[in-house]
C-alpha cells in the first residue's frame, strides 16, 4: 500500500472525492455543488477550468456553456460579467427529472471563489484549454493564492502536461498522468516492463476501462503502489462498483456521488477494522 504522505497526500487513503462537487445531486462546478460534497463527508474536490476573454479563470468542464447553461458559445469567448448572465443551474436535471436548480441564480464559479470557498478541502484542478499559457497562468495563480499544498494540477493532454509538470514540481504540487503516460505504464504492466520504468506523475487517476482495455487491474494497483503512486478511480456511482474497486486496493473514489461514497467507504473501513 503507498505510505501516508503531506499536504495533499496528507491522511492515509481511501479518499473520497466530490466529482465536479456532487454532480448528481446539483448543477456540476458550482458553488452550491461543492457545498453539498463537502456536507456529504468529500475531503476532495475534483474541478474543471477554462479561461475567460478578459483572462479570467472560471470553473467548468466544457469549452463551451451550452450543455450546462441557457447560454451558448465558447467559454473563451466571453468575458466573466458575461458569463454571469448565464444560469448555470439551467439544464441540471434531477433524477426524477424535474428542473429544481433553473432559475435560482446559481452562476459559473471563478476559481478563486471555489478556492476560498472550499477551503478546508483539498482541490483537484484540471486544465481542460490545450494552450500551454493558460495552465501556466493556473498555476502562477495558485502559487499567489499561496495554496499549492492542497491541490493536484491534472491534464489529460500530454501536450499540456510537458509544460505542466516542470512548473508544478518547481513549487512541489502533484500531478496526475496524462492519457499518453496512462496508455505507457498500462502498456508495461501488460507487457512485464517495468525494470527501467519512472513515473512521471503522483496519482493515476483513471476511469476502470477505457475501450474495452481494463485501465485498473490487480496488477495495475499493485505496479503503481510499487512506485509510489496512488491509484483514484473515476466516475464511480454505484457502491458495488465503489467496493469492488476498493477491494483491489484503489486509493481513491471519484463520484457524482459523494454521499454514498462516503458511506461505502467507511463501510469498507469498518469491515477491515480501521
Amino acid at each position: 500500500m503507498t505510505r501516508e504522505r503531506e499536504g495533499y497526500f496528507a491522511g492515509a487513503p481511501p479518499r473520497l472525492f466530490g466529482h465536479r462537487g456532487a454532480a448528481a445531486v446539483l448543477p456540476e462546478n458550482t458553488l452550491p455543488s461543492f457545498r453539498r460534497a463537502m456536507d456529504d463527508g468529500a475531503p476532495y474536490l475534483e474541478l474543471d477550468v477554462h479561461c475567460t476573454a478578459d483572462g479570467q479563470v472560471v470553473v467548468i468542464h466544457d469549452a463551451t456553456v451550452d450543455r450546462t447553461t441557457n447560454g451558448t458559445g465558447p467559454v473563451s469567448g466571453f468575458t466573466l460579467d458575461e458569463l454571469r448572465r448565464f444560469d448555470a443551474g439551467y439544464r441540471f436535471q434531477a433524477a426524477d427529472g424535474s428542473l429544481p436548480a433553473r432559475g435560482q441564480g446559481i452562476t459559473i464559479p471563478t476559481l478563486r471563489e471555489v478556492v476560498d470557498g472550499c477551503a478546508d478541502r483539498r482541490l483537484n484542478i484540471e486544465i481542460k484549454p490545450t494552450d500551454a499559457k493558460v495552465a501556466e497562468h493556473v498555476v502562477e495563480l495558485l502559487v499567489s493564492w499561496r495554496v499549492a499544498d492542497r491541490v493536484l494540477v491534472a491534464s489529460a493532454r500530454d501536450d499540456v502536461m510537458s509544460v505542466l509538470r516542470p512548473l508544478c514540481a518547481r513549487h512541489g504540487i502533484p500531478t496526475n498522468f496524462a492519457a499518453g503516460e496512462v496508455a505507457d505504464l498500462v502498456g508495461r504492466v501488460a507487457d512485464g516492463r517495468l525494470a527501467d520504468y519512472h513515473p512521471p506523475g503522483t496519482a493515476l487517476q483513471v476511469p476502470p476501462e477505457w475501450h474495452g482495455i481494463e485501465v485498473i487491474s490487480p496488477a495495475t494497483v499493485t505496479a503503481a503502489h510499487a512506485f509510489g503512486v496512488e491509484v483514484h478511480a473515476w466516475t464511480i456511482n454505484t457502491a458495488a462498483e465503489m467496493e469492488r474497486l476498493l477491494d483491489i486496493g484503489v486509493d481513491g473514489i471519484m463520484t457524482d456521488l459523494p454521499g454514498l461514497g462516503r458511506e461505502t467507504i467507511d463501510r469498507h473501513l469498518r469491515s477491515r477494522g480501521r
